[in-house]
């Protein structure tokens, strides 16, 4: 049976001024899996995002999502694609409800009544926002920030979600709830590439990994067998 990919890397490399983010960085992402990106701090993991995403240029190489190059097209021309990004750090608007976030997550879209029926989705993935609506976003606890985030990225009904760090800050059983989520949103038909800095985690519900080390893919595969490799439990599971 033939795999579709939905994004490619294709020789991509980064650079943030002398600093060579991310080297020949070639990769796909299979259409309907949850692909995650595991590594130390400053391995290139949010830059690989983010470099798709169109927020930072590349400088060598092709990006393909669907077969089209996406490499130097704005951001918003991207999300009009099909790739929605809940960015590290989550991203939201501090001084906007709950409501007016979601609503600028659909800032691209004109259907109104497909907006409403989205908003329904979003509410039954994370009830805590239908009762959080009115309120202030900045005041929310970490974990509903988080939830509101993944929320806001998928009233752009995309095709590819990109997550970076959704655990990041948050309680153990929050962080459960959360990874439970993501799968529930991948079993719905959305492509997931995850960042993830609890490879535990991120192996657990991923179908297929890439470690990356200082801008370069040092191992890959099938995440339960990375899960189960002594090299990968020394180095990023703390075994």
């Amino acid at each position: 049976m033939s795999t579709e990919t939905t994004l490619a890397f294709r020789n991509v490399d980064v650079h943030y001024g002398a600093i060579h983010a991310l080297k020949n960085l070639s990769f796909a992402v299979e259409k309907g899996k949850i692909i995650t990106l595991i590594g130390a701090n400053g391995a290139g993991k949010s830059t690989t995002l983010r470099s798709a995403s169109g927020l930072i240029p590349i400088s060598k190489g092709e990006i393909l999502f669907e077969g089209r190059a996406i490499a130097g097209l704005r951001p918003d021309t991207i999300v009009a694609q099909g790739i929605s990004h809940a960015p590290e750090g989550r991203g939201i608007f501090a001084n906007l409800t709950v409501g007016e976030n979601l609503e600028l997550g659909a800032y691209l879209r004109k259907d109104k009544i497909e907006i409403q029926k989205d908003k329904e989705k979003a509410f039954e993935l994370f009830p805590r926002l239908k009762e959080r609506f009115w309120q202030v976003a900045g005041t929310l606890s970490g974990g509903e920030q988080q939830m509101l985030a993944i929320g806001r990225a998928l009233m752009a009904r995309p095709k590819l979600l990109f997550l970076d760090e959704p655990s990041l800050g948050l309680a153990p059983q929050v962080i459960e709830k959360i990874f439970e989520i993501i799968v529930k949103i991948n079993q719905s038909g959305t492509t997931i590439l995850l960042v993830e800095q609890n490879a535990l985690l991120a192996l657990e519900i991923a179908h297929y990994a890439l470690v990356l080390e200082t801008g370069k893919i040092v191992m890959q595969g099938n995440s339960q067998d990375l899960l189960h490799s002594e090299e990968i439990r020394k180095a990023y599971l703390g075994e």
